[in-house]
């Protein structure tokens, strides 16, 4: 089959592979119709995710037809239509029985990131994602492996386009989630940082829930200018802005600040120049900034949610401003399993429209080229999807 490898930091290409089989009874191959770079791709292109091996398959946003199932297999058969959560769970374990997948406790084999780890099991294996995570063969290609297929895989119904629903499998959850967690409700007042695919899936799902002002901070003019079209967001470019937070605190009701700040960016956040010196010589795991804009645009007892990814330490995290404002502070990875079938009744009532971020489309043997795209910003690219 072909399938898009890693080959070093910035050097991925579509290659010849074995087609995958079944290893475990409740295992199934699916044949990929549809799969998305994503955000947090970029992330092992860049050479900044350790244990990504040379030839390990990406991509974790996909969906397709089942070609073949394990004796174990009950919920689907060949045939079916499904889209994949990105996250692999048991379904069985402590976590998965709290509806927190990310957490499952029996996929991962690989270590998990956590630092100071102790004797915790690592969170749950993911798809195309570093043997930190498990190491398991991506969904960029013609076919992959579906471990734990009883929990994961959502059949679609006839008549949904693959890009109406191929979200499902990673931002649109996430960016919900991101929102649920900041406890957005009707009235709701908040800032996201990142108008990424996620940030426009969150400022998507705020709007669903109500929200009547969202800010958004990005330095990318031509994605500010979508989401303002898309969502009602008002524009923050921090290229032009000095203090976001302070032009946020401004236009909020008694100079309060706002409700909730969702952060989708993550470790790689434009920071300042020592910390950007500091990541680059390892000797700080994460850019702060993003996280410290948050901090300062909340109001009191609000909440700050992080869906971007993060790792190691962070210097000038201000863990003091938090406790003085009385924040209360949600992060992780997505519990995807929990969230597919409301979000999916939200796709067939028409009340969200994923699809409407896409920019580019291309065969999956122009993925290397999608990668260049989606990175350099080139094109005003927002989402990019492959069709193998």
């Amino acid at each position: 089959m072909r399938a898009l490898t890693y080959h070093g930091s910035n050097d991925v290409r579509v290659d010849n592979r074995p087609d995958p089989i079944i290893l475990e009874s409740d295992d199934i191959i699916l044949k990929v119709t549809a799969t998305a770079i994503c955000g947090s791709d970029l992330h092992l292109y860049r050479g900044k995710i350790p244990q990504t091996k040379d030839g390990d398959i990406f991509g974790h946003e996909f969906m397709g037809i089942v070609e073949e199932t394990g004796s174990g297999v009950t919920t689907v058969r060949k045939g079916d239509r499904v889209v994949v959560p990105f996250v692999i769970a048991c379904g069985s374990c402590f976590f998965c029985s709290l509806d927190l997948h990310a957490a499952c406790e029996t996929t991962n084999t690989g270590r998990g990131s956590i630092i100071n780890k102790k004797q915790i099991p690592p969170g749950a294996a993911l798809f195309g994602f570093s043997h930190l995570y498990g190491g398991i063969p991506g969904g960029q290609a013609e076919y992959v492996r579906v471990p734990k297929a009883n929990v994961g895989p959502l059949i679609i119904p006839e008549g949904l386009d693959d890009e109406k629903v191929l979200f499902l499998s990673d931002i649109l959850p996430t960016g919900y989630q991101a929102v649920v967690n900041a406890g957005i409700k009707a009235g709701s007042t908040l800032v996201i940082h990142g108008a990424g695919p996620v940030g426009l899936m969150a400022a998507a799902s705020a709007r669903l829930l109500g929200a009547t002002q969202i800010f958004m901070v990005d330095h990318h003019q031509y994605r500010l200018d979508f989401a303002a079209q898309a969502y009602g967001i008002i524009p923050i470019n921090f290229d032009e802005v000095d203090d976001p937070a302070a032009a946020i605190i401004e236009q909020t009701m008694g100079s309060r600040g706002v409700d909730a700040a969702i952060d989708a960016v993550g470790f790689e956040a434009k920071g300042s120049k020592i910390e950007t010196i500091l990541t680059n010589l390892k000797m700080e795991g994460s850019s702060g900034a993003a996280l410290r804009q948050c901090i300062a645009a909340v109001r009191r007892g609000g909440i700050i949610s992080a869906p971007g990814v993060y790792a190691g330490f962070i210097h000038g995290f201000l863990f003091g401003d938090i406790f003085e404002k009385g924040l209360s502070v949600h992060t992780g990875q997505t519990h995807v399993q929990a969230h597919l079938p409301i979000l999916l009744d939200y796709i067939l009532a028409g009340k969200l429209h994923p699809n409407i971020i896409i920019s580019h489309r291309l065969p999956l043997d122009q993925a290397a080229e999608g990668y260049k795209i989606f990175d350099k910003k080139e094109d005003d690219c927002r989402k990019v999807i492959l069709r193998p």
